[in-house]
């Protein structure tokens, strides 16, 4: 009695050929870019042929200790396959835009805008909150007053 399972991993994100990663450290960092070989366990091929210039990568091996894997893919890239190849499939999957709308792309904007601010700037942000939190907590009295009553 032979059972056909079909197993696949639940939600991960497995180091494959046209996984789109995010490299952290290194020269490139901050770029996208698509894995197109496996060298070895620990080292893959990426070519990050991206429109935009800063997030463009160009081809070269990189350590997987220096790259976050996206939930990105694009779909049925051959193995090794050239730069030409790899940009016409990036532009094809819309890699640019699904990652401009990715939450982990606008943290990084944010976290880029907020460490480039002046100290007039985050003079200003903090009284904003303080502005915002006492109107939230006025709120909230007016809501516990009319409880009360």
């Amino acid at each position: 009695m032979a059972a056909n399972a079909d197993i696949k991993p639940a939600g991960w994100k497995l180091v494959e050929v046209g996984r789109v990663v995010y490299i952290r450290s290194g020269p490139f960092e901050g770029k996208l870019a698509a894995i197109v070989e496996i060298v070895d366990p620990s080292r893959v091929l990426v070519d990050g042929p991206s429109k935009n210039e800063a997030t463009r990568c160009p081809r070269t091996p990189i350590a997987l200790s220096a790259v976050s894997l996206t939930a990105m893919i694009i779909p049925k890239l051959p193995k090794a396959a050239g730069t030409t190849p790899v940009a016409k499939a990036w532009e094809k999957a819309d890699i640019d835009k699904q990652w401009a709308e990715s939450s982990w792309a606008k943290k990084r904007e944010q976290q880029q805008r907020r460490r480039n601010l002046t100290d007039f700037e985050r003079f200003k942000v903090m009284r904003l909150k303080k502005q915002a939190n006492f109107e939230t907590q006025k709120a909230f009295a007016k809501i516990r007053a009319s409880a009360k009553a």
